[in-house]
């Protein structure tokens, strides 16, 4: 933990330093750094245009890497205000681009790939066309990203490292499921494989093209669930009734599997004053699955329902056990800065993380659910539950084999 700690205060000083450094960044147009590595593909401009934005601090730290480590962030219980931090401090350098072409002989393109690909921090020396401005608002499934200005000139300074396994898959003409399969299971984690899959370098390749992130992130976490799910669809039941809780961030997260074939709901709570809700009343939404998937969007829960699925999910193919799911999301009024759907994905996988219960009855893990959710939380669980339709289900079913 203290390696942690000296890193975050190395960062925190050096972010205090660039930012009195820079106090005028009106001046700004030349810029020696280094990148994360990190590449944002935007969405806003009609398509098939798009932003691509190359993402570093505005000088050269040896810990660039952290600005785009989710997974880091969470392991080491950083703080929406680290977070934010963070990536204030990331300068978003654009240019704009057809996502058709990828393949074409672009030189911004090329730095983008190159760094999307990266397994560590790239140096790099940019040059800005415009003065620098601020970059995006909130958003659900995006983590923030800080200022933003229009890309001049960039050159990559060095070597780029990438890893063996990913040059063949990009060498090769394979489907992009295939590919992100192969990678997954050659230990790519969803963050690189969606940063991946977003320059336009996997899949067939008369069909590559670059994907915007939002929509990268939420692909990548629905292929690899899709994937597991082939298999857990084949396993045995998980024995007793399982109830585990969690929350990070001012997320918690109540998860109860059952002794079932799959299917999979969440409900998602917004409380009065949270980052999604300025409102005085609590707001709902939700989405459902049954065994075999679902065929269209989830569009009430967007990302957050795929990526709270995927660590439940490789929960279960870790067990080699099959369940039907139930997922209560609070959003508690301390997550005040929306952050992005990794949040989704970190918070359940702490929660799977912490001390599970065990029942032997439905009964009386929901009777459990009920009493963690008032006493810890101060939320009454019963109306999302009389809601459900895989509560519903699952007690007509228990009702049945009572009968026959």
């Amino acid at each position: 933990m203290s390696f942690n700690k000296d890193i975050r205060f190395e960062i925190i000083k050096k972010i205090a330093d660039i930012n009195f450094k820079f106090k005028n960044l009106d001046n700004l147009s030349e810029i020696d750094t280094n990148s994360p590595p990190s590449v944002f593909v935007g969405s806003k401009l009609k398509y098939p245009l798009a932003n691509v934005g190359i993402l570093s601090p505005l000088e050269k730290d040896e810990n660039a890497w952290v600005y785009d480590d989710a997974k880091y962030w969470a392991q080491h219980s950083f703080d929406i205000k680290d977070v934010m931090n963070l990536r204030d401090n990331l300068l978003n350098s654009r240019f704009q681009t057809n996502v058709k072409n990828p393949n074409v002989k672009n030189k911004f393109i090329q730095i983008a790939q190159e760094l999307a690909l990266a397994s560590k921090p790239v140096d790099i020396e940019i040059e800005l066309e415009k003065k620098i401005g601020p970059g995006l608002k909130k958003d659900k499934v995006l983590i923030p990203q800080g200022m933003s200005a229009s890309l001049k000139k960039a050159k990559i300074v060095g070597n780029v490292k990438i890893n063996k396994k990913l040059d063949r898959v990009i060498n090769d003409d394979i489907k992009t499921s295939e590919g992100i399969e192969y990678l997954y299971k050659n230990n790519f984690d969803e963050y690189a494989l969606s940063k991946i899959m977003s320059v336009g370098v996997l899949g067939l390749k008369k069909d590559r093209r670059l994907v915007p992130t939002r929509w990268s992130i939420t692909a990548t976490d629905d292929t690899l669930g899709k994937k597991l799910l082939e298999k857990i669809r084949d396993y045995k039941w998980i024995e007793n009734y399982e109830l585990f809780f969690g929350e990070f961030m001012g997320n918690v997260y109540l998860i109860m599997l059952f002794p079932n074939v799959w299917s999979y709901e969440l409900f998602e709570l917004y409380l009065p004053g949270s980052a999604w809700n300025p409102s005085n009343e609590i707001k709902a939404s939700t989405d459902f699955e049954g065994y075999e998937g679902r065929k269209d969007y989830a569009s009430n829960t967007a990302g957050g329902y795929y990526a709270a699925r995927l660590p439940i999910l490789e929960y279960l193919e870790s067990k080699a056990k099959q369940a039907a799911v139930f997922v209560i999301r609070i959003e508690l009024p301390s997550y005040w800065a929306s952050l992005g759907v990794w949040v989704c994905r970190e918070s359940i996988r702490k929660a799977l993380n912490h001390r599970k219960l065990e029942f032997n009855e439905m009964s009386e893990m929901i009777e459990s659910l009920k009493k963690i959710g008032m006493i810890k939380f101060g939320f009454d669980p019963e109306r999302v539950l009389k809601k459900s339709k895989l509560i519903t289900q699952l007690k007509t079913q228990t009702n049945l084999s009572k009968w026959f």
